[in-house]
């Protein structure tokens, strides 16, 4: 067990660099049971996650071959198996993405439901929704989903949920389809450009797709797909999460190799509060130095505010002048870590899913826990823009998302270190 230790109120000033974006390279990397060809993939960020993938793909039958910093070769080494144990799924909920490619395959597939998953508040149903609509023949069995088919064919599935669009939903249908005999059409598909990349890997390897970066997805399925070699785009997240430190600690630094498109409304938001924020083709300049107004901000599927910035931006109300709001709309238990925060000093009302919080309040160092990756990263935050020294412990939440962090930022200046924990 590892923690962090951090001395903050130290204004961040430099240049960081984005890793790939874990949530495009995790589906990117499934994508290789679709094929008997090599996959080689550029950027893909070294993550508990990554290599969470690396060894389920391993287990299932693929050859994974490491090579220089953040590429991968993915190759077949034999006869793929169909199953998707518990003991690997349990660490990663997004494992789950390998039953469409699975499924398409090999004609059947038996992946274990994520850990503490219930089906409906959780998009498992649009799963198997999406994959019914195709062909297939799904039930759930002692904790997995048992997939089948003799034949997919094209289909026509709307993906829409409780919660909106679904992610991983329409990576999964989109890649059965792509090796599906007919056309399928995704209605109210994920919009994410996480997805839109792997719509572009599967064109690569010659799935015929239509409608890329809209709510309709219309896929021809080929009968084989062959290999290819793809560059998993920059992580949104990462870059978001460090515009939300730059307004925590005053900081003024440059973020290279990302892409600002990406984070048009995070960006747009702290500029209307009143930000300086300069963006290029691959990198945003931002100068949070001076004093900022209080915002709203409500979570909705791409293109609008990220869930996963929700945590982090929490932390940057802190810092504003003035009341600011936040509603999650997606996932109402995002607040875990306003506990935390509260304990550091921080003014933050809990109602419903609206985090209402009054800024201008100085934080104090204090011994926290992770609860989640993104809660784990707000609270690094929190540690960098509060008074004297703060530990963070469970920093295995924060690792699985984001590469490299805390080297990151002692780059630009920040008084972090990682060091061994006793705590159990």
């Amino acid at each position: 067990m590892k923690k962090y230790i951090i001395n903050g109120r130290k204004s961040l000033k430099g240049t960081v660099n984005v890793s790939g974006s874990k949530n495009a390279a995790l589906p990117v990397m499934a994508a290789s049971l679709l094929t008997d060809d090599d996959l080689i993939i550029n950027n893909v960020p070294c993550l508990r996650d990554t290599q969470t993938m690396i060894s389920l793909l391993s287990l299932i039958g693929k050859k994974v071959i490491i090579e220089k910093s953040g590429r991968i070769i993915i190759r077949s080494s034999g006869k793929l198996l169909s199953e998707a144990p518990y003991e690997i799924v349990k660490q990663m909920r997004a494992s789950i993405v390998v039953l469409g490619p699975l499924l398409a395959k090999t004609r059947k597939a038996s992946v274990s439901l994520p850990g503490g998953c219930a089906i409906g508040p959780r998009p498992v149903d649009l799963h198997i929704k999406g994959l019914e609509a195709i062909g297939a023949k799904i039930r759930l069995e002692h904790g997995y989903i048992k997939a089948s088919a003799r034949r997919l064919k094209g289909g026509r599935v709307n993906l829409l949920g409780k919660f909106g669009s679904t992610v991983l939903g329409t990576d999964n249908v989109m890649m059965a389809a792509a090796l599906t005999d007919g056309t399928t059409i995704i209605e109210n598909a994920a919009r994410e450009p996480e997805t839109t990349d792997l719509a572009e890997l599967l064109i690569s390897m010659g799935a015929k797709i239509r409608g890329l970066e809209s709510s309709t997805l219309e896929i021809r399925g080929m009968p084989v797909l062959h290999g290819a070699e793809h560059t998993v785009i920059p992580d949104r997240i990462e870059a978001g999460t460090f515009l939300a430190i730059a307004a925590c600690t005053k900081g003024k630094f440059t973020i290279k190799n990302c892409r600002p498109a990406h984070l048009a409304n995070p960006v747009r938001l702290l500029s209307e509060c009143g930000i300086h924020i300069e963006t290029g083709h691959d990198f945003i300049k931002i100068d949070a130095s001076r004093k900022f107004r209080g915002f709203s901000a409500e979570t909705q599927p791409y293109p609008d505010f990220p869930t996963d910035l929700a945590s982090q931006f929490t932390v940057a109300a802190c810092m504003a002048d003035g009341i600011s709001t936040i509603t999650d709309t997606l996932f109402p238990q995002r607040f875990n870590h306003v506990p935390e925060l509260l304990r550091m000093g921080a003014e933050i009302k809990l109602e419903d899913n609206t985090a209402i919080i009054t800024g201008g309040k100085t934080l104090q160092a204090a011994n926290i826990l992770a609860s989640d990756l993104r809660a784990g990263a707000a609270l690094v935050a929190a540690g960098l823009a509060a008074e004297g020294t703060t530990e963070v412990r469970r920093i295995y939440h924060i690792e699985r998302g984001y590469e490299d962090f805390h080297s990151k930022l002692s780059g630009l200046g920040g008084r972090i270190n990682c060091a061994a924990d006793s705590l159990l």
